[in-house]
């Protein structure tokens, strides 16, 4: 088989037979379609930089050999049939480095002989570059000096070859500009030649390829490539998969074709499976250690299933992986065929192991069911823009998943079910933990994830992270740990366990439950079925159970917000927040009172409280907070004290999750008069243009309005010896700010 450069394919040599073939100029028939590579979108584009990268190695070491260039020969002119886009673009290259090195005329004539008969625009800019004197400056954009000269007339910018070229060298320049002796370095670059007669072929098929046929798809040059790599590793195999993915994995994946799920009108068979093979080669990226870099499903060819060659060494190296990447890769599409190498029911099994509902036996979701097929529809754009529609989530739930169907023979569904619910809990519970970016604080966790996936799913053992490295939220992992041995111990009580952590403001953690009193998964169900803002005020009524952020200034409550922010936040353990402990205590006592929790039953619970705080004289903040509605913003149960332990009774609420926004305010002063100053966050009241109403902890105080601020009247409150109010604040000054208001 005759290789040429695109210099030597100028030169004459016999073929097999004798003859002897002598071409002196390559002409692009007017029957093929316009340049490609240099086109915009992203297709094109695409396939102008994986050829340039190409292109690119083999100037720096390590030839290459391009698929075949074949067409026919009469009057020594060749017409392409097949490698119009690499003539041009190995054409467009050695003008390029002819100019970039000043390389002599003698040696630069080939570029003469390659000419474009599909415009006479075309034809005439190849004669124009090559003849034309041009001085090439590096520091300039080649298609704006191109276009700078008297001979580039304006309208060749509308013919589509033409405007595609000066792309193509743009990214010439752009990619080569700092290789030295580019030119003859290109001498690396061959490709396999072959005159249409040595293939039996007629003008007649020529015309039907070029003018009636359709071009081979994204898909099947991706199939091809990968074969083709595959090959240079291991021929069965590469012979095994390619018949795969032509048989059972098309079958296979025609069951989703156009099923709606993704955002593309029309999805094919092809765009599932490249969709499925980048999440596959993520998975072989993250069991390496890394974080994946490219969605671009050539790249991903190139990175885990091409030998790579530096040295006989780590050739056999990169063979072994290759080889070891294919069987993951068989091994990720067979896990869904039967004993027959016929798709399992895919649809009925993820019904079985996973409901948006609490279901017995069941993982409780908010993705779809099928995971299998949101992946195929929405893992990653085809395109390369790395969309995160299937979330970090998603992948290590699919990856349990796929890990099962691999394993059918040595885990039993049942300790599947088991295992899926533990890993469900540590996802939900891992926000913080679950990242595969170098970048963030913590690094990557996906590989030492994936491997406690592996440990649970395959052995059912929660491994330390000694064995497998930081991998999920700690706290989680212990939590999992402890029920795992006490679903062991308790098989007749797990059912109520699995409920509990089913709860919409658990999500898998119960650890302010606990495991000490079983009896009270059920009441715990029944409490939040109440009004929340009941639970809020019925809760106070056992303790102060607020929790306050470590490093920050906000203090967490309940809250009746019907998204369950507030409670969740309380209810998950975080080294984020101070008083856990203290609201597991305080819920703990409430749960301790009642087999079963109503509205009515907190109401009396509520009245009682506020009662025997009146009957006593004594009202502590808490007492506030529950008889006057007005503390209880119903927002996210944010609040600000800037000294709880020495002024309990000052503080604003907060509306927005972490800031202080014009809406807060001091619920004291707004129970006194709706009418808070939205300015200071709602520290003041005014009593007119001049006067203002503050709080202290002890006093309230009419402080001028000017920039002396200078207190003019102070009304104390009466407190016991341990700074509690003795009579109530609100009702005192609300006669008083009555009074003062009416006065004036």
């Amino acid at each position: 088989m005759e290789t040429k450069t695109f210099k030597t394919i100028f030169s004459p040599y016999n073929d097999k037979s004798g003859r002897k073939i002598e071409i002196h100029k390559i002409e692009i028939p007017k029957i093929q379609r316009d340049f490609a590579y240099g086109r915009t979108d992203d297709k094109n584009r695409r396939k102008r930089e994986r050829f340039l990268d190409s292109l690119f190695e083999a100037v720096c070491g390590h030839p290459i050999t391009l698929d075949f260039v074949y067409g026919d020969i009469k009057e020594n002119i060749l017409t392409p049939l097949d490698g119009q886009q690499r003539l041009t673009t190995l054409f467009l290259l050695y003008w390029y480095a002819s100019k970039k090195e000043n390389v002599a005329e003698e040696e630069t004539h080939f570029l003469k002989c390659f000419s474009y008969e599909t415009r006479p625009s075309a034809r005439k800019f190849c004669e124009s570059i090559t003849t034309k004197v041009f001085e090439l400056e590096d520091n300039h954009p080649i298609s704006e000096q191109i276009k700078d000269k008297n001979w580039f007339p304006l309208e060749w910018q509308h013919d589509a070859t033409i405007s595609s070229m000066l792309i193509m060298l743009d990214a010439i320049q752009e990619k080569f500009y700092c290789v030295e002796s580019l030119f003859k370095k290109l001498d690396n670059i061959s490709f396999y030649f072959l005159p249409i007669e040595d293939m039996g072929l007629t003008d007649e098929l020529y015309i039907k390829m070029n003018s009636r046929g359709k071009p081979l798809t994204q898909f099947e040059h991706f199939k091809a490539e990968l074969e083709k790599q595959l090959k240079l590793a291991d021929e069965i195999v590469a012979k095994r998969i390619g018949t795969k993915i032509d048989r059972e994995w098309t079958d296979l994946l025609w069951q989703y074709h156009n099923s709606g799920l993704g955002d593309g009108i029309g999805d094919t068979t092809d765009d599932d499976f490249l969709r499925y093979f980048i999440f596959i080669c993520n998975i072989i990226c993250y069991r390496n250690g890394g974080s994946p870099k490219t969605s671009d499903e050539f790249e991903l060819i190139k990175n885990y299933f091409s030998i790579k060659v530096d040295n006989e060494e780590q050739a056999n190296r990169s063979k072994e992986e290759v080889i070891k990447n294919a069987l993951t890769l068989e091994s990720f599409f067979d896990c869904w065929l039967d004993e027959n190498r016929k798709s399992i029911p895919i649809q009925k099994f993820f019904e079985s192991f996973s409901s948006k509902e609490h279901s017995e036996g069941k993982i409780k979701t908010n993705y779809k069911v099928n995971l299998l097929e949101d992946c195929l529809k929405n893992y990653a754009d085809i395109i390369g823009k790395n969309r995160r529609k299937f979330t970090l989530n998603q992948i290590i739930l699919l990856y349990a998943f796929v890990t099962y169907r691999q394993s059918l023979s040595s885990v039993s569904e049942n300790e599947f079910r088991r295992r899926l619910r533990i890993i469900n809990n540590l996802i939900l519970n891992s926000s913080d933990q679950i990242s595969d970016s170098e970048e963030r604080q913590g690094g990557n966790r996906l590989p030492a994830i994936l491997r406690q996936v592996d440990s649970i799913v395959l052995n059912g053992e929660i491994a330390d992270s000694e064995q497998v490295g930081i991998n999920f939220n700690p706290t989680q992992l212990e939590e999992e740990k402890a029920k795992l041995e006490w679903t062991n111990a308790n098989p007749d009580k797990a059912e109520a366990l699995y409920a509990l952590e089913d709860h919409e403001l658990l999500y898998g953690q119960i650890s302010i439950v606990g495991l000490e009193h079983p009896e009270f998964f059920e009441r715990f169900a029944s409490l939040f079925k109440c009004d929340w803002d009941l639970v809020d005020c019925a809760l106070f009524t056992i303790g102060d159970y607020k929790q306050k952020e470590r490093n920050g200034w906000r203090y967490q409550l309940g809250s009746s917000m019907s998204d369950g922010f507030a409670w969740r936040t309380l209810f998950h353990k975080s080294e984020n927040f101070i008083g856990f402990d203290n609201t597991k205590n305080v819920l703990n006592k409430l749960l301790s009172l009642n087999p079963y929790f109503t509205d009515d039953y907190l109401e009396g619970l509520i009245c009682d409280y506020i009662a025997d705080c009146e009957n006593k004289n004594e009202y502590p903040w808490i007492y506030y907070y529950i008889k006057y509605d007005v503390f209880r913003t119903g927002r996210y149960g944010k609040y600000w004290w800037n000294d709880f332990e020495h002024s309990p009774y000052v503080f604003i609420t907060i509306h927005q999750r972490q800031k202080v926004s014009e809406n807060s305010y001091n619920p004291f002063l707004k129970a006194i008069d709706n009418n808070v100053w939205r300015e200071h966050w709602g520290n003041r009241v005014y009593l007119n243009e001049k006067e203002f109403l503050r709080e202290t902890q002890s006093a309230y105080r009419v402080i001028s309005n000017d920039e002396k601020e200078v207190v003019l009247e102070e009304f104390v409150i009466t407190q016991n010896a341990n700074g509690i109010d003795t009579e109530n604040r609100i009702e005192k000054i609300k006669g008083v700010f009555e009074s003062i208001t009416n006065h004036k």
